[in-house]
């Protein structure tokens, strides 16, 4: 029927072309940042300039942000998002050229360039094509293809690696970003209010999002170092196969975040957040232990339920903050508290590392999680008023 609404379930067709452009966009960035420290580790790098070559993509991702907000509200997201798709791509084919550490420190300042842009993007045209009373469970499965990535990916990068090499290697990622532009050119999203464009705090950021920014931030400074540092570590402890680390925790998500979306449609965000930050502090405390690889793996297994869980919630939330016109914004906030936290964490665990050793530090970055933890039970009110302004607001 003509009058059918096309956006009425979540399997829509822009919804699959979007799927699958992020789902590319996360195989190429999963093979790729297994291989960033561990390739600036093999040039030399000492544990902290491992951790800035790391971080530092974070550092474009922040300053291009003043952009990307306004951007995202007031132009096509859709052409915004090829672009950013083609500054990553040859990012990864500049990794396939370096051979000096400065060389790679310019290739992750020009990967963050694009960074953002395409994940603020990519989460901004996912929600505006799924129905409102599905949307925690939509945004779970959105993040499934990214699951299925870090399942794949380290594993898969390091076995190319052994193989063939870090150039082929990192040519690959970048080839996969040719796929992700294409499956970008693909998506038909549905008409929508734009912004005018114009650079100013209300348009960069939103002040609806903070809730969610601070959570995020404090999340995201513990998880980064399990893909700056866990490589490392365990290839130190002589554990080998650390790929099957990834393949486990995604695994795992694979069943857990669609769980976890519809528990959220159901019970609320702040009851599936809370029990989630105490396995993930959990399977750092594993970590920290750990001296074979089945312990790896547990710490593994429980970590999906952890931040796994916890990142299709957190960005539900941001999405519910704010009105379709302003998802820009909301989104772009939620990503400016990932950079930061991209930017300074694996620095300072790369000095905790050097002045305690890895199992003090991996224990030390327990702190954040408790951190979101305690910001989730203090702003618990706040976050119930928006889903159900939310509904409210989205009500036929």
């Amino acid at each position: 029927m003509s009058g059918e609404n096309p956006y009425a379930k979540i399997w829509n067709s822009a919804f699959i072309g979007i799927f699958i452009a992020n789902t590319c966009m996360s195989l190429a960035q999963m093979m790729t940042n297994a291989l960033v420290a561990r390739y600036a580790d093999h040039l030399g790098a000492s544990p902290s300039l491992v951790g800035l070559v790391t971080g530092v993509f974070a550092v474009t991702a922040l300053l291009f942000k003043v952009i990307s907000g306004p951007a995202i509200d007031s132009f096509n997201r859709k052409i915004i998002l090829i672009g950013a798709n083609v500054i990553i791509g040859l990012s990864y084919f500049g990794y396939g050229m370096t051979e000096s550490i400065p060389m790679m420190i310019f290739y992750r300042l020009l990967q963050g360039t694009g960074m953002a842009f395409s994940t603020t993007c990519c989460l901004a045209l996912a929600a505006d094509c799924l129905p409102k009373d599905k949307f925690g469970s939509g945004i779970g499965y959105y993040s499934m293809g990214q699951a299925a990535c870090m399942a794949i990916g380290p594993s898969m990068a390091l076995t190319l690696v052994d193989n063939f090499g870090y150039s082929i290697t990192f040519n690959i990622g970048a080839g996969l970003m040719v796929l992700a532009v294409i499956a970008s050119c693909m998506i038909r999203t549905p008409q929508r209010e734009k912004s005018i464009f114009k650079i100013a705090i209300h348009s960069i950021v939103s002040k609806e999002a903070f809730i969610p920014t601070l959570i995020m931030f404090f999340m995201a400074m513990a998880f980064c170092i399990i893909g700056s540092f866990l490589i490392l570590y365990a290839e130190g402890l002589g554990v080998e196969n650390i790929g099957l680390y990834f393949t486990v925790y995604a695994g795992t998500m694979l069943f857990t975040r669609p769980l976890v979306g519809k528990l959220t449609d159901k019970v609320g965000i702040a009851k599936v957040l809370m029990p989630a930050m105490f396995f993930f502090a959990l399977s750092f405390l594993l970590i920290s232990v750990s001296e074979s690889l089945w312990l790896f793996l547990i710490a593994a297994f429980v970590a999906a339920f952890g931040y796994g869980s916890c990142m299709p919630a957190i960005q539900t939330l941001a999405m519910k903050c704010v009105p379709s016109e302003k998802r820009g914004a909301a989104s772009n906030t939620i990503f400016i508290g990932v950079d930061i936290a991209f930017l300074s964490s694996p620095i300072l665990a790369g000095s905790f590392v050097e002045l305690f050793g890895y199992p003090v530090m991996w224990r030390l970055m327990i702190i954040p999680i408790f951190l979101a933890l305690a910001a989730i039970f203090i702003f618990r009110r706040q976050i119930a008023n928006t889903e159900e302004a939310f509904l409210k607001r989205n009500a036929s």
